[in-house]
C-alpha cells in the first residue's frame, strides 16, 4: 500500500513539475509563429523521437494534445522507474535495474503512444 501511495504522489508531483517547466514554455514557443526555425530547434526531445522513429505526422495532430500525452507518459515512466528502484536495497542493484528499467519502460511507453496515433491514422504515409 505504501508503494502505491508513493507512486501516485510521485506521479502527481512530476506531472505538475513537467507542466510548469517543460510543457508551459513549449506551448509559448509554438504560439510565436514568427520564429518557426527557433521552434523546430527547441522542440521537445520526446516529440523529436516520436517524429523520427515512428513518423508521427505533426500536421495531423494537435500539438497541445501531443504535449499533454508526452507529459502524462513521461510522468508515468519516471514514477514507475522510481517505484521499481525502491524495491531493491542494494545500491549497485538499484543502479543496474534503474538503467535497464529506464530504457525498457521509455521504449515501451512511447511505442504505446505510437500505436495510439497509428490507430487514429496520424502516421505519415498511412
Amino acid at each position: 500500500m505504501e508503494e502505491i501511495v508513493l507512486f501516485i504522489m510521485s506521479f502527481i508531483f512530476i506531472f505538475i513539475i513537467y507542466q510548469l517547466f517543460i510543457i508551459g514554455p513549449a506551448k509559448r514557443r509554438v504560439k510565436d509563429k514568427k520564429k518557426a526555425k527557433d521552434r523546430e530547434r527547441k522542440e521537445l526531445v520526446e516529440i523529436k523521437y516520436l517524429v523520427k522513429r515512428y513518423k508521427i505526422d505533426l500536421n495531423k495532430i494537435s500539438y497541445n494534445q501531443l504535449l499533454q500525452i508526452v507529459a502524462i507518459t513521461s510522468s508515468f515512466d519516471i514514477s514507475l522507474i522510481v517505484s521499481v528502484i525502491l524495491l531493491f536495497d542494494n545500491f549497485i542493484l538499484e543502479i543496474l535495474v534503474g538503467f535497464f528499467a529506464t530504457l525498457l519502460i521509455i521504449m515501451m511507453s512511447y511505442h504505446l503512444v505510437y500505436l495510439f496515433y497509428k490507430k487514429k491514422g496520424m502516421i505519415i504515409n498511412e
